[in-house]
């Protein structure tokens, strides 16, 4: 019974998305291909002095992307240390400078790593205006990235990548901001509160007193989905039911983590002028995400634990939503993975391990997976004696070192911050079991960190000036390095001219690059964890 209602959930999810697939990514391409803006985008460009018309080399318009960046962090942090002067505080003060700055830089990496209970920490105005506004533009930015780098194998003996200011704005007008408007509408039919009120104190049948919070979560709950960010309005995140009320509304969550993931594939096929060459990235995609979901499923079920789990989603709900939040950037959660089985808990974390691109976050996964695709057609050309070739781009020495220094960025944040965390005196009382589990919750935080998924172990007491500067670092660097060697490799292959195919070309829409495709991504990113995780959740588990 328990099997069937699983595949029920699964098979709905996958009919609603493959109907998605064909208009939406359609759609994504049309975005970032047509001339003509819009008059609201005209007007943004001339108050900010933007030439839509001007394209930028991949230096400026990285250029733009970091000082974009950067400047969305002070202006975050800004907001939180003054919030007790603001409207709509609730009465709250200003969250303290290590935490203001681990907030700022998780929510301007698409992270939204949460060291604190948001209902009782943050006001309206900062959730609102603060929060969700990094919600958007953060996704946009992980869009514009993924197009940029299409970009690169679409052009020939180009010096430009596109104009990160058309991309970022499109992204939010054209994409993000109407599709979250329609989500809002269907989840506040759903029961998803949204209101402008504070806490209201209501008297409970056994006669205490309690404080009930409110706020404008709908609006948030849609682009926290939609955008792969996961920040919860309230501590329980997506197990609140004020943010997810019920088993179809948590159906409904989960489509809005995979819409556009899933659909930039398409859009990646559109705009290189071959789909089939998108269907194989969706099908490496699919393939990894279903294994996943399936070996979840099934170590949960055996066990049958409904620890950490709502009866109102069920073990087969929890599994497919905390599934979909760690092989895309999300890492909303409406269960608790810390309270998954030893191996369970393992399967959150290496979804993250590899590298969230099955589907990834929006924008982040499609350039993590065709990062892999690269490093997948050198290992094939390696093994025919031929110069790797991918949709007509030679990958030569430049092309091969930039993706694998992508390759090695997380990695080394990931194990380097939980080697140093570990050996700190003291670091271990932070973590709410002793010895192996413990060591899983500071390993999961580091990995989610610089994956910049945002979910945790909640066992871990992360509001600590360590743990809050450490994670940071982590989520900066791990958004900003990769993107750096993304851009640099669109500028490589934008300025190459493209090579006819020959009889010796390595086909890459085929079921065999599929495979090897899928292959490359466990083998090049999840084993390098392996030592790691024998010290921890497989250690636990056997």
């Amino acid at each position: 019974m328990l099997m069937w209602a699983a595949v029920a959930q699964v098979a709905t999810v996958v009919i609603v998305l493959a109907a998605m697939h064909r208009p939406l990514g359609d759609y994504l391409a049309h975005v970032y291909t047509s001339g003509k803006d819009w008059r609201v985008e005209r007007g943004l460009y001339r108050l900010f002095g933007v030439d839509p018309t001007a394209e930028q080399s991949w230096r400026t318009y990285l250029r733009g992307l970091l000082a974009f960046s950067l400047l969305g962090v002070l202006l975050l942090y800004l907001l939180q240390r003054v919030q007790s002067w603001l409207p709509a505080s609730l009465g709250l003060g200003a969250p303290s400078p290590h935490l203001s700055f681990n907030t700022a830089i998780s929510f301007m990496t698409n992270t939204n790593w949460q060291s604190y209970a948001p209902e009782s920490t943050l006001g309206h105005t900062v959730q609102a205006t603060g929060l969700a506004v990094q919600n958007f533009v953060s996704a946009a930015v992980g869009m514009a990235v993924a197009v940029a780098l299409v970009r690169g194998f679409a052009r020939r003996r180009a010096g430009t990548i596109g104009n990160f200011w058309v991309d970022l704005t499109r992204s939010v007008t054209r994409v993000l901001l109407p599709l979250s408007v329609l989500a809002a509408l269907v989840l506040v039919a759903g029961g998803v509160i949204q209101n402008w009120h504070g806490f209201t104190e209501v008297t409970t049948v056994v006669g205490d007193t309690q404080s009930i919070p409110g706020g404008p979560v709908a609006s948030q709950e849609a682009i926290k989905l939609l955008g792969t960010n996961g920040g919860g309005f309230f501590n329980a995140n997506s197990a609140h039911p004020f943010e997810n009320p019920s088993a179809w509304t948590s159906l409904v969550e989960v489509i809005l983590m995979l819409a556009i993931p899933f659909s930039l594939p398409r859009t990646f096929g559109r705009m290189v002028g071959s789909v089939k060459q998108g269907y194989a990235i969706l099908g490496a995609m699919a393939a990894l995400f279903l294994v996943s979901l399936t070996v979840l499923t099934a170590l949960e079920l055996s066990g049958g634990s409904m620890e950490g789990k709502e009866q109102r989603f069920g073990i087969a709900g929890t599994t497919l939503f905390g599934a979909t939040s760690t092989l895309t950037s999300t890492g909303a959660v409406n269960g608790m993975h810390d309270s998954f089985s030893a191996l369970g808990g393992m399967l959150p974390m290496l979804n993250m391990m590899l590298g969230e691109v099955a589907p990834g976050g929006v924008g982040s996964g499609l350039y993590g997976m065709l990062i892999l695709a690269v490093i997948a057609v050198f290992i094939g050309g390696l093994m025919v004696g031929r110069t790797p070739e991918y949709l007509g781009k030679k990958i030569g020495p430049r092309e091969i070192k930039l993706a694998a220094l992508y390759i090695l960025v997380t990695p080394t944040l990931v194990l380097v911050g939980t080697a140093i965390t570990v050996s700190i005196p003291g670091i271990r009382e932070l973590t709410a079991n002793p010895g192996m589990h413990g060591f899983s919750e500071i390993l999961y935080a580091f990995t989610s960190a610089a994956n910049n998924n945002g979910s945790a172990f909640a066992g871990l007491t992360a509001n600590t000036p360590w743990m809050n500067t450490a994670l940071a670092v982590a989520m900066l660097l791990g958004r900003l390095l990769p993107i750096v060697f993304v851009l640099a490799l669109a500028g490589s292959l934008a300025a190459q001219d493209t090579v006819p195919e020959t009889a010796g070309t390595l086909p890459t829409h085929r079921p065999q690059f599929v495979g090897l495709l899928a292959g490359v991504t466990v083998i090049v990113t999840a084993l390098t964890y392996f030592p790691v995780l024998a010290l921890g959740p497989l250690a636990e588990g056997l």
